[in-house]
């Protein structure tokens, strides 16, 4: 072992260490890490900063961005609407739920998949009166399945991609991951719905882990219906089913500017009606998408940006609003922000919302831009909320959104165009069209996660080339001595999973997608199978909550403790094990 191979082993042991321990951020340990490589001079100053420029780090932040515009313009929830229904059982409901994660995570960046569908989750496990810790994990695992379908799914397969193509001068394409990754993923979400979730600890399935996100009682909001509405000609009552399933309780209806009698039930809905609604600004958006609403300052065009934003404020004893309405300071007019729902404590009240005296302890919901939002706020001298997520979607755009995105796909499968190309251009266009706007695009970046990779591919192009990779694969080859090429495939698909539990799937995939390659070099056999085991164990981390930033995600919500993550997980790894090696060799001769 040579003075600089020695060095690159210590420096990957105690990021090991480091990352395990969880005291410091990944990013943070993985930068530390590298400047410690360019101090003692095992990663040239040359190759100091390229992995910040290396097409696996652009890709991911481009999938990244991708994802937000998707999320803006309603598809995701277009296919909630569809598939996800509190009134279900809970097989059913984890069933439908992980399928359409794994889906999902197949066209978009696994971890983006999750933080879009968990809120409808935890909102179904509200409606049943359950705990989330029953479908939460589910979820989780299922989105990591789906993510190894594709290129773009999950970032290990962008890192092994982009390996093979720096080192063998030709990167995998985006379906050739589908064959393995489609059959892990189906008889993985199947064990996931079928028996892995019946696996939790019994005293977690009552656990009341993400209920805060409740506590807040629901708001009391007017919607305009627009010209098209399916909730034209209807009764107010017929529309109790449909507003049940968003969460949602119409109260009331307006018309002329006029409050109907009571909560309005037999009056037929015209268009340019006022609907009265009690619910989360969640399901307020929900509600919207669903019945074909609008919020009223949106509807009477003052509010034209496609940048709006709900947000969340509470009413204090020096605010101006305090003991006035939204008309008499005339917010809409003044502020460019509109008054589009109000919490007093769980009371309902008769007053329209903008003649409503608003009082102290109030809080209310207020829709604008950031900027007008921002200017409100301390004009106004109101106490924000904490930022809890609320998006306003931009549903006119959605065909958009869908349309562009197909369409890079497709021209990135046959090589038309180069995927991060293919991807910029996306991007691009959503920045254009407003489907993402320009404030959102590096909101929209994991800078962790970019800083990880940036940080840790120097180190190891480094390990590479030092002949640190070399060494490793010696040993493992010479440990499976007299076994055969698979046998050597599949404990390096173990060795790689069990990395991958305790490190971020990313750096794990840096690390062992070069010793694959040199493994396979001294075989003599081909490499492709080594990669793709190693792209499959890499987004396997299912036994702790630190592998994947999926099961980071669910831990507080679900309330899930450290030791929980095994009893699902070890089943589900060592299925996936069985499923891939003879897959692989199916589909990747050696």
């Amino acid at each position: 072992m040579t003075t600089d191979q020695a060095m690159l082993f210590t420096i990957l042991f105690f990021v090991f260490v480091f990352l395990i321990w969880g005291r410091w951020r990944y990013d943070l340990v993985a930068f530390v890490a590298l400047l410690v490589a360019l101090l003692t001079g095992v990663v040239p100053r040359a190759e100091a900063f390229s992995g910040f420029g290396h097409p696996a780090t652009v890709i991911i932040a481009l999938v990244l961005i991708v994802s937000r515009g998707l999320s803006n313009s309603g598809v995701i929830e277009l296919l909630a609407r569809y598939f996800v229904d509190a009134g279900r059982k809970l097989a059913t409901h984890v069933a439908i739920m992980s399928g359409l994660a794994a889906a999902l995570s197949a066209v978009m960046n696994n971890v983006a998949a999750l933080a879009l569908l968990m809120p409808l989750d935890l909102q179904a496990a509200k409606k049943s009166q359950r705990s989330p810790s029953l479908s939460l994990m589910p979820l989780s695992f299922a989105s990591i399945l789906g993510g190894m379908v594709t290129l773009i799914g999950t970032p290990p397969n962008i890192v092994v991609s982009e390996i093979r193509g720096s080192v063998l001068g030709e990167s995998y394409r985006m379906f050739d991951f589908a064959p393995v990754g489609l059959a892990c993923a189906v008889l993985g979400v199947a064990y996931v719905a079928l028996i892995g979730w019946r696996l939790l600890p019994s005293a977690r399935q009552v656990s009341t882990g993400g209920q805060a996100l409740f506590d807040l009682a629901d708001y009391i909001a007017e919607v305009r219906v627009r010209e098209g509405s399916p909730t034209i000609g209807q009764q107010v009552r017929d529309l109790d089913e449909l507003a049940a399933k968003v969460d949602a309780d119409i109260v009331g209806l307006i018309r002329a500017g006029r409050r109907m009698p009571g909560v309005a039930r037999a009056i037929e809905i015209r268009a340019g009606d006022v609907l009265v609604i009690e619910a989360s600004p969640d399901s307020l958006e929900e509600a919207i998408g669903a019945l074909g609403l609008e919020y009223v300052g949106k509807g009477e065009g003052l509010l034209e940006s496609d940048a709006l934003e709900l947000s969340e404020f509470v009413v204090g004893e020096s605010s101006t609003l305090a003991g006035r309405t939204a008309m008499d300071m005339r917010l809409l007019y003044r502020y460019r922000v509109a008054l589009v729902g109000v919490s007093r404590q769980g009371k309902r009240f008769l007053d329209k919302i903008r003649k409503l005296v608003l009082r102290p302890g109030d809080v209310i919901l207020l829709l604008g831009d950031a900027e007008r939002l921002a200017d409100a706020t301390t004009q106004l001298r109101l106490l924000p909320l904490a930022d809890r997520g609320h998006r306003v979607i931009n549903r006119d755009k959605v065909w958009l959104a869908v349309g562009l995105f197909v369409a890079a796909v497709f021209a990135a499968s046959v090589g038309l165009v180069y995927l991060p190309v293919a991807l910029g251009c996306v991007a691009a266009a959503y920045v254009a069209f407003n489907v993402v706007p320009i404030r959102d695009v590096y909101t929209s970046v994991e800078w962790p996660v970019i800083v990880l990779l940036g940080a840790m591919i120097p180190i190891g192009s480094a390990l590479q080339a030092t002949g640190g990779t070399a060494l490793i694969a010696s040993g493992i080859v010479g440990l499976s001595t007299g076994f055969s090429p698979a046998i050597v495939l599949l404990l390096l698909v173990v060795a790689t999973m069990t990395l991958s539990d305790v490190m971020n799937n990313t750096a794990t995939a840096v690390i062992a997608a070069p010793i694959a390659i040199e493994i396979a070099s001294r075989l003599g056999v081909s490499p492709d199978p080594f990669l793709m085991g190693v792209a499959v164990a890499a987004s396997c981390a299912f036994l702790t909550p630190i592998g994947h930033k999926n099961n980071t995600l669910i831990m507080g919500p679900g309330g899930y403790r450290f030791g929980d993550y095994w009893r699902m997980g070890l089943p589900l790894e060592i299925l996936v094990v069985a499923i891939s090696v003879p897959t692989i060799l199916t589909v990747w001769p050696l």
